[in-house]
């Protein structure tokens, strides 16, 4: 049966796209191509309807729900605790961002105020989630334009992260490092952890971020498949309600860790009046394939400076917090320790009694690696959500690709689709 291609509405394309389609507007060429779920530009999770004009692209529709896992509904049968273990396999790339982003809603939610040692630690760790997702996005962005080598410069460095996720939590990929009010557990041995660190951000990224840029920057191939492919203003970004490098690159310029400080982004965040950590954010005006992956490389260089920023200084005390002393999970040893720590635990985890949280609803949001990750938790004043909502950065970023993609040719969906880093869990959570 014949496919019926609808006529082609008026799209606002730049000049030599807009002329292709106005020249070729009754051809009578089109045809319909499914682009992926089983291309490995789209990993297996991504579909792509397209119309095409020859190998122009006249029309996109993208199709999602190929990994559709009802996490949102998770958090009702989870308690706020147990919950960390779903959020972290939205975005596995940096799943330890995921976490952090969870966790610090819950605690606005229940009004705990973390330790100076938490928040340092959670703010290096962020980074790292940061730095984690962001040598993938370059990596295999090189690698779907046929820059295997690119790719291996950026996953060499993520097996480092990897280690260090591995030394603080147990677990390699899925660390599901943080507690209400708190971590999973202190670092096994700070010297240990501050050498690892020290040796990541000083003797192995640099040399690797070196190589992207030598291997890319000015690589004649990579520039004419990124520059000026994909371009989207200020004005559309923001009405897209896009965030991250994706507006960032297109001029908008909002980053969460500077609008709506927290952790040590904010100031006195030790109580002692401490300043807050010191970075640029990264913006370009151009709105390209190229723009996206430039920002991306300089956020890595400015988490490297945050990082280097508390290494240093990493508070001692207590990474747990015990206000009112029914919050938060006792320490293993106090468990098996003390009468008091075992009553504590066992009324946390076996009777609920120890979950007071008040009956409303919060919303909060971090700058992950993608853009504002938020969640909006209603609370009923039981030990789990009543309802929980993501806002995935992903998911926003991806209503804007056909935009992205219209009038160009089919070999530029993969250049667009990797700026754009799609993560499929956060799309269909």
């Amino acid at each position: 049966m014949p496919y019926t291609i609808k006529p082609i509405d008026a799209i606002d394309l730049d000049d030599e796209r807009l002329d292709y389609l106005s020249d070729h507007a009754d051809s009578g060429e089109r045809w319909v191509l499914n682009f992926g779920p089983q291309h490995p530009a789209t990993h297996t999770t991504l579909r792509l309807v397209m119309e095409l004009d020859g190998e122009r692209v006249v029309r996109v529709t993208p199709h999602i729900g190929y990994l559709h896992s009802g996490f949102e509904k998770l958090a009702e049968h989870h308690d706020y605790n147990q919950y960390v273990c779903t959020v972290s396999r939205m975005n596995y790339i940096s799943p330890i961002a995921n976490d952090i982003a969870w966790h610090h809603a819950v605690e606005r939610l229940f009004g705990i105020e973390i330790t100076p040692r938490c928040k340092v630690l959670r703010t290096i760790m962020h980074e790292i989630g940061r730095i984690q997702d962001h040598l993938l996005c370059v990596g295999t962005a090189a690698l779907d334009l046929g820059a295997f080598t690119g790719f291996l410069y950026g996953f060499n460095q993520r097996e480092r992260i990897n280690d260090l996720c591995d030394y603080i939590s147990g677990q390699r990929f899925h660390p599901d490092w943080t507690r209400v009010g708190g971590l999973m557990r202190d670092l096994p041995d700070e010297a240990t952890f501050r050498t690892l660190v020290k040796r990541f951000i000083d003797e192995e990224m640099p040399p690797a971020l070196d190589d992207l840029e030598t291997l890319l920057n000015r690589n004649r191939i990579f520039l004419d498949r990124t520059q000026g492919i994909g371009v989207i203003s200020a004005q559309e970004a923001i009405a897209w309600s896009l965030s991250g490098p994706v507006a960032r690159a297109s001029g908008v310029r909002r980053d969460v860790r500077k609008d709506e400080p927290y952790l040590c982004f904010a100031d006195n965040w030790d109580g002692q009046g401490s300043a807050a950590v010191k970075f640029k954010v990264a913006v370009m005006n151009e709105g390209d394939v190229f723009s996206r992956y430039y920002v991306r490389l300089f956020e890595i260089r400015q988490s490297v400076e945050i990082i280097r920023q508390l290494i240093d200084d990493i508070p001692g005390g207590p990474v747990d917090t015990y206000a009112d002393g029914k919050f938060v999970k006792p320490d293993k040893s106090q468990v098996y320790g003390s009468i008091e720590g075992l009553i504590q635990h066992f009324e946390i985890i076996m009777t609920n009694r120890g979950w007071k949280a008040p009956v409303a609803e919060v919303y909060a949001c971090q700058e992950t690696a993608n853009g504002e990750l938020g969640y909006y938790i209603v609370s009923d004043g039981g030990p789990r959500s009543w309802r929980a909502r993501t806002r995935p950065p992903s998911f926003i970023n991806y209503q804007s690709f056909p935009k992205m993609l219209e009038g160009h040719l089919l070999s530029d969906a993969v250049a667009i689709l990797g700026s754009l880093n799609i993560i499929a869990a956060e799309l269909d959570r």
